[in-house]
């Protein structure tokens, strides 16, 4: 059986595991150092996308990049695209670095800039979201990327336990909005997961 994830990129997944442990043992500031999914949510993505089998993925925050290879590396299994947008340009050369040394550069494209100005010009549906930016735009997020989510399409949004007071409005929007059908999965820091029904 083959591994979920190739040597290539596993090395660049330890790398960018290691320096984010690093970063937070050094008390670097929130908004400098990577921030990332843990291990177990990068499975749990890879998995999502080999189960769901969209054609394209849209990323939102792919920091260093770590997410994003989980979700290459899945999309690159199923025939996918990855479009995964940064506004930091520190951290769009680092993802760049990333997908390039994983070998994934080809699945995967990052966008540099406003995620929000990208949304409001985007009209083709797409069949996987991961939405893991600032948690004070998520609820400004949820109602862009709701219609662009083709039904059947997945939702899921980092960081529902770990900030589970400041997303509360968030987590109440999605949960309640008649398009979509989901949960919140204690995995990492929680991760709602949502599909959309209508």
């Amino acid at each position: 059986m083959a591994p979920v994830i190739d040597d290539r990129a596993r090395i660049v997944l330890d790398r960018l595991e290691a320096r984010d442990t690093r970063e937070r043992a050094a008390g670097t500031a929130r908004r400098q150092r990577l921030r990332q999914v843990t291990p177990d949510v990068g499975l749990f993505l890879h998995t999502l996308v080999l189960a769901t089998r969209p054609q394209t993925i849209i990323e939102i925050g792919a920091s260093g990049g770590y997410s994003t290879i989980w979700l290459a590396s899945a999309a690159r299994q199923t025939g996918a695209s990855v479009t995964t947008l940064e506004i930091d340009p520190a951290k769009v050369e680092t993802a760049r670095e990333s997908l390039s040394d994983a070998g994934l550069a080809d699945v995967a494209a990052v966008v540099e800039g406003d995620a929000f100005a990208y949304l409001r010009k985007r009209e083709d549906p797409t069949g996987f979201i991961f939405l893991d930016a600032e948690k004070e735009d998520y609820l400004a997020f949820l109602a862009l990327l709701v219609p662009l989510l083709a039904v059947a399409g997945l939702l899921v949004a980092d960081n529902l336990t770990s900030h589970a007071e400041e997303l509360a409005e968030f987590r109440e929007a999605a949960l309640s909005d008649p398009r979509l059908s989901g949960l919140v999965v204690p995995i990492g820091r929680g991760e709602l997961v949502a599909v959309r029904v209508a």
